[in-house]
């Protein structure tokens, strides 16, 4: 679609909902980003994946990266508390081992691959150069973490310090300290880390369509008025 047309239907949806949720929105919005993205390969908990969505939405990270290698992808709405609504989902599930498909789409993107690992040293949350460029952070299954695929094709390691006899977080844990670390940092950081206009303008549309009503029918209205 057209971006003049997105704009117009932008103004079009905003006639039906109230100012503060129009206000809402547009706050939710500016500080959504696609500089820093998460992926999350294999998980089979659902109450795990349901709270890195919801970690997700929180810290302003917009899209989520599934790898479905054996288990299938599932979400908890009492733990996600609709957090999934917002976010763009990108699944990779067409093939036995999917790993090298997730991380060929996201370098092709311009995304450094940075494995979440306690068994690296290489740097820790508060070294991390966040300046260098995209980067998408990848959490393994709650068994046996990141998978060889993964590690092997890593530009970067990631480590949180830990200082007790348990080496390794929940997943969700590890996610919601990374995100939170992290997206701090970016947002203190002079680095150009908020959406383009078009992009903004289409995730704008999608949450209006979620928000509003019948919006298929309205929309329809909208198409008819500037036919005639």
């Amino acid at each position: 679609m057209e971006p003049h047309r997105i704009k117009d239907l932008i103004e079009f949806h905003s006639r039906f909902i109230s100012d503060n949720r129009k206000l809402q929105l547009k706050k939710v919005l500016a500080q959504r980003t696609r500089y820093v993205t998460v992926v999350l390969e294999d998980l089979f908990q659902s109450h795990n994946a349901s709270a890195v969505l919801r970690s997700c939405d929180c810290f302003g990270v917009q899209d989520v990266h599934i790898i479905e290698n054996t288990n299938e992808f599932s979400v908890s709405p009492q733990v996600a508390l609709g957090a999934a609504k917002w976010l763009n989902l990108h699944k990779y599930n067409k093939h036995q081992n999917n790993t090298l498909d997730a991380i060929s789409a996201l370098k092709k993107n311009g995304y450094r691959i940075v494995a979440t690992s306690p068994h690296t040293n290489e740097t820790s949350l508060n070294t991390f150069n966040i300046n260098k460029g995209k980067f998408a952070l990848f959490f393994g299954t709650e068994l046996t973490g990141l998978s060889e695929q993964v590690m092997d094709n890593a530009d970067e390691f990631l480590l949180i310090p830990m200082h007790g006899f348990t080496e390794s977080l929940n997943i969700s844990v590890s996610a919601a300290i990374c995100l939170y670390t992290l997206s701090q940092r970016l947002y203190e950081s002079e680095t150009d880390y908020k959406l383009d206009q078009h992009e903004a303008d289409i995730i704008m549309l999608d949450w209006l369509r979620k928000t509003v009503k019948s919006w298929q029918s309205i929309e329809n209205r909208f198409f008819n008025e500037i036919n005639q």
